[in-house]
C-alpha cells in the first residue's frame, strides 16, 4: 500500500495555509487621513516646492532613509522604473554595456535598454547565487558602465568582491534589493553598499504599498538625477538651473500620499516579518540538512531576508529527479488561501534564464530593428552553464516562511518534506 498521497496514500495537510495580509487597521487609519484630507499626489513636473512631492511621500522617505541608514531615499512607483531611474542617473547610453543577472524578474536585465544600452550577462556561484567573480571580469569590456547586482531570493550577494571588480574597472555599481529589504552583508544593509540600491513595495514583498519602489544613495549628484528623472526632468532642468542634461529625459514614475501613508506604517513591520521569515527558515534548514540529496544555502557575514527560501536537489544522489521529489511534496500539502489558482507555493526552479526570453533570442526590443543589441554578444543556451543547470535541474523554491504562517503550518510542510524524503523508494 503507497505511503505518499502523488500515489494514493493520505496527505500530510488537508486544511488551506492562511492568506499572506499585513495591512491591518494602522493603514487603513492613515489612508482616511489622506483621503479626509483630499491631497492624494502633490507632484508638479516643474520646478517647484512641489517637486519633491506632498507631505506624506517626504515623510516616507525620511523614515526609509533613517531605517537604512542612507542619506537619500527617492520613492518611486515601481522596482522597474526605480531601475530604469538608477541605470538613468549612471548616465548610461548608446553603445555602453551593463551587466546583469540572468536569474530574477526580467526587468533586472532589460532595464539598460531604456536607455539604449546593451545587456551582458553573468553566470551565478553555485553556494549563494552571487556573482561568479572569474564570470563577471570576463564579461567587463572597454563599455561596460555599469554592474547590476541582484540579491536574488533575499540572499545578500557578495557585495565585498564585485565592489572591488568594480572599483578597480571605474563601474557603477546598482544593487537590485527588490527581494531584499532587511538582508545585510558585514553588517550593513544591502542597498546602501554600491552606488545605489532599489528596493520593492509590489504587493508581493515582505512590506508594500500594493505597488511602489525606493531607490536609495549617499551621492548628492546621482540622488539629483534619480529625483529628475522620476519627475519630468525635461521640464525641469531649465528653471532649477542644471547644466548637465545626458539622460534628463524623465518620467512619472512618482507614489502618491495613500502609497506613501501606507509605506510609512508597513516599514515599521519590517524587522518582525523578517524575524518570523528567519526563524522558520531556520527550522527548514534543520529538518532538510540531514539528507545528502538535499543542499542548503550556507552563508557566512551575510543576513538572509528569505523573500523565498531556495534548496538544491541533487538528483544523481537520490536517484530521484527534482520534479518528482517537488511533485510529491506538492501532493502532501493544501494552497494557500486566496491564491488557489497558483497550486502549492513551491517552485521548480525559479524563473526561466532571462537570455532566453524570446527578446534576446530574437534580438528585438523596439520595433524590428535589432537597435541597442550588439553582433558581438549572443544570448545562446549555456551563456550561463549554472544558471540552466538551477533552473532545469536542481533548485528549487518555496514561499512558505512568510507570516501569517504558524509553527504548526511550518511542521506540516516539514513532516511532508521529510515523508517523501524517506519514501523516495515509491518515486524511482
Amino acid at each position: 500500500m503507497p505511503n505518499l498521497a502523488i500515489n494514493g496514500g493520505n496527505k500530510v495537510r488537508k486544511e488551506l495555509f492562511g492568506r499572506y495580509n499585513n495591512i491591518d487597521q494602522k493603514e487603513i487609519d492613515e489612508v482616511v487621513k489622506v483621503m479626509k484630507k483630499g491631497v492624494l499626489s502633490k507632484y508638479l513636473g516643474a520646478w517647484h516646492e512641489d517637486f519633491y512631492g506632498g507631505e506624506k511621500v517626504q515623510e516616507f522617505e525620511q523614515a526609509w532613509s533613517e531605517y537604512f541608514d542612507v542619506k537619500h531615499s527617492i520613492s518611486v512607483n515601481s522596482n522597474s522604473s526605480g531601475l530604469i531611474t538608477a541605470l538613468g542617473a549612471c548616465g548610461i547610453g548608446l553603445g555602453d554595456e551593463v551587466i546583469v543577472s540572468p536569474y530574477s524578474m526580467s526587468i533586472s536585465a532589460t532595464a539598460p535598454l531604456f536607455w539604449n544600452a546593451t545587456p551582458v550577462f553573468c553566470d551565478l556561484e553555485p553556494n549563494s547565487y552571487s556573482f561568479c567573480i572569474d564570470s563577471l571580469k570576463k564579461a567587463i569590456t572597454k563599455n561596460t558602465k555599469v554592474i547590476v547586482v541582484v540579491h536574488i531570493f533575499g540572499c545578500p550577494s557578495n557585495m565585498k568582491e564585485i565592489m572591488q571588480v568594480a572599483k578597480e574597472n571605474n563601474l557603477y555599481v546598482i544593487e537590485d534589493c527588490a527581494q531584499a529589504p532587511g538582508a545585510k552583508y558585514d553588517d550593513k544593509f544591502v542597498g546602501t553598499i554600491g552606488d545605489i540600491g532599489v528596493f520593492s513595495l509590489n504587493y508581493h514583498k515582505h512590506i508594500h504599498t500594493g505597488e511602489g519602489g525606493v531607490c536609495t544613495t549617499n551621492n548628492d549628484a546621482l540622488a539629483n538625477k534619480m529625483q529628475l528623472i522620476r519627475n519630468h526632468a525635461e521640464s525641469v532642468v531649465e528653471n532649477k538651473g542644471e547644466t548637465e542634461f545626458e539622460n534628463m529625459l524623465g518620467f512619472n514614475f512618482r507614489l502618491t500620499e495613500i502609497q506613501a501613508a501606507i509605506g510609512i506604517e508597513q516599514l515599521k513591520k519590517l524587522n518582525s516579518e523578517l524575524k518570523i521569515r528567519q526563524q522558520y527558515a531556520k527550522m527548514y534548514d534543520e529538518a532538510l540538512s540531514k539528507y545528502p540529496f538535499i543542499k542548503i544555502t550556507r552563508l557566512e557575514n551575510r543576513t538572509h531576508s528569505y523573500y523565498v527560501q531556495a534548496f538544491q536537489f541533487i538528483e544523481d544522489i537520490a536517484k530521484v529527479s527534482r520534479d518528482k521529489f517537488i511533485n510529491a511534496v506538492k501532493a502532501e500539502l493544501e494552497v494557500v488561501e486566496g491564491r488557489e489558482n497558483e497550486g502549492v507555493p513551491i517552485g521548480q526552479g525559479y524563473v526561466k534564464p532571462i537570455y532566453m526570453l524570446p527578446m534576446f533570442q530574437n534580438k528585438i526590443a523596439y520595433n524590428k530593428r535589432n537597435f541597442a543589441f550588439k553582433e558581438e554578444i549572443n544570448y545562446e543556451k549555456g551563456t550561463c552553464p549554472n544558471v540552466e543547470k538551477f533552473h532545469f535541474h536542481t533548485l528549487w523554491t518555496h514561499d512558505l516562511t512568510r507570516s501569517p504562517f504558524t509553527k504548526e503550518d511550518v511542521n506540516d510542510i516539514i513532516n511532508a518534506y521529510v515523508k517523501v524524503c524517506e519514501n523516495l523508494d515509491e518515486l524511482r
